[in-house]
């Protein structure tokens, strides 16, 4: 009939903000409950995390975590290497941090990730004799045999070291053995390193250096400085590092 009016039908289903809200709302579920479910979390792999969160403010998604080289992440998260590349050194601190914790929480050992690779550094006034390049094996002995087990094990299988030999600011005495610190430095990287081989680390797959006073890792002005820039660095390489 001419008089009665149509009805209008409605649009069936959610609005159309509710896919980009329920979107969010998973992504943000999922990573606090990795946050909650992960024994341990490693600052490499929470960046590959958040890497898939960067389209968040502007609902436009994130990048798609892909087992493999993750080039589709390009210059996004700082170039990040791939999980295959990382995942080994990853391995490797964590052995570390477990072989060395006492000495980790005395202070002997340091266990730190920079772009050289895993660094793993001896406190030279726990592993030196006083003002000298020899080693203290009796206080030293357990540590470089589980150093030497560390490098010899599969998780660093294929990759390359190096030792590098640091110290204070402060000179050396002319009428001593070291005309400098350089020369300080290099005998004692050569000491770590012939003991490292003595207990079966393999001596073809290191480099061994001098970098005397020029990196210190504090200022040199006061004695707790200086203690903790007389260091030797066994470095287990990155692979842009090699």
């Amino acid at each position: 009939m001419a008089g009665v009016k149509k009805k209008e039908r409605k649009s069936e289903g959610a609005a159309d903000w509710l896919l980009t809200y329920g979107d969010m709302t998973t992504l943000l579920l999922t990573f606090f409950v990795l946050l909650f479910t992960t024994a341990e979390i490693d600052g490499y792999e929470l960046r590959l995390v958040l890497a898939a969160f960067p389209g968040l403010g502007t609902f436009q998604g994130g990048n798609t975590l892909e087992v493999g080289p993750l080039a589709e992440l390009g210059n996004n998260i700082l170039q990040l290497p791939s999980r295959r590349v990382g995942r080994s050194l990853d391995e490797a601190r964590r052995q570390a941090i477990s072989l060395f914790e006492p000495e980790i929480r005395s202070n002997r050992v340091r266990v730190t990730r920079d772009e050289r690779g895993l660094v793993i550094s001896l406190a030279a006034d726990s592993f030196f004799r006083t003002a000298s390049a020899e080693i203290d094996i009796e206080r030293s002995r357990v540590v470089l045999q589980n150093l030497s087990d560390l490098l010899q094990s599969e998780t660093v299988a294929g990759r390359s070291f190096r030792i590098e030999g640091h110290t204070d600011s402060e000179p050396t005495d002319p009428q001593g053995p070291w005309p400098n610190n350089w020369h300080l430095g290099a005998d004692r990287s050569l000491n770590v390193l012939r003991y490292l081989v003595d207990f079966g680390a393999p001596e073809s797959r290191f480099q061994v250096m001098s970098l005397g006073e020029q990196q210190p890792l504090f200022a040199n002005d006061t004695a707790e400085g200086r203690a903790y820039n007389r260091r030797v660095d066994v470095i287990i390489l990155s692979d842009g590092n090699l």
